[in-house]
């Protein structure tokens, strides 16, 4: 007993380390957490719509200085080299607010392969929907 708690705390540290629990682990345990966090709307999935917003919620909250973008420090890995180089039109190596949510919409494409405009449970699941989780939730 007292192994599978402290593995699972060593998990979890891990987890959080590596950026992958990004909200409270109360939202994962339930069914369908991610998306009972995203989905405002309670119909089963995650439009667009409702991505970016999250995305502009987190967005102000990761911008702790509070200049409109987002540099590497603030954005805790949550984009890649590639990633921020692609959506940067400015090239100041920083994310605003529109380059961000250029990127959530890249994702999002990403993690919705049947092309339905939604995102749901099972789509979340995947490794695209895990990459665009980390850019909707804190």
């Amino acid at each position: 007993m007292k192994a599978k708690i402290v593995f699972a705390a060593l998990a979890a540290a891990g987890a959080i380390a590596l950026g992958v629990v990004a909200f409270p682990p109360s939202a994962w345990a339930a069914p369908g957490g991610a998306l009972k966090v995203l989905d405002p709307d309670k119909d089963g999935t995650v439009d667009v719509a409702e991505a970016k917003a999250a995305a502009s919620t987190l967005f102000d909250q990761l911008d702790h200085d509070k200049d409109g973008t987002l540099d590497r420090r603030e954005l805790r890995g949550r984009v890649t080299a590639k990633e921020l180089a692609s959506v940067d039109t400015d090239k100041d190596s920083t994310l605003d607010k529109n380059e961000f949510s250029a990127l959530v919409e890249q994702r999002f494409k990403a993690a919705d392969p049947d092309n339905d405009g939604t995102v749901d449970a099972k789509e979340l699941k995947t490794p695209a929907g895990r990459a665009l989780l980390r850019l909707l939730v804190k």
